[in-house]
């Protein structure tokens, strides 16, 4: 079993910035894959961004060049670093990771963009 706990989520005007953190424990091998999803409020869960033991990450294209992901192997951590914040970036933020057998999710942390 793996678990995940994020961190770092809070309300933020827009244009404002943030940084979310995962911390996996348990069987957790830096070698999996992990990545961010969000679901907003009324609207199904969505892929964000995705990274690889060695460092390879993807994006949705709706976050390119504004949200950042990032690991720390020696602490099992990882990161979201989100700016230029946008209203409908309004949402709970789940870390996921994929391990050998199954996928394991955090329990999300609340993010929103309100003026």
């Amino acid at each position: 079993q793996v678990q995940l706990v994020e961190s770092g989520g809070g309300s933020v005007q827009p244009g404002g910035s943030l940084r979310l953190s995962c911390v996996a424990s348990g069987s957790f091998d830096s070698a999996f894959v992990m990545a961010w999803y969000r679901q907003a409020p009324g609207k199904q869960r969505e892929y964000v961004a995705l990274i690889t033991g060695g460092g390879g990450t993807n994006y949705a294209d709706s976050v390119k060049g504004r949200f950042t992901i990032s690991r720390d192997n020696a602490k099992n951590t990882m990161y979201l670093q989100i700016n230029s914040l946008r209203p409908e970036d309004t949402a709970v933020y789940y870390c996921q990771c994929r391990g050998r057998q199954r996928n394991y999710w955090g329990q999300g942390t609340q993010v929103t963009v309100s003026s």
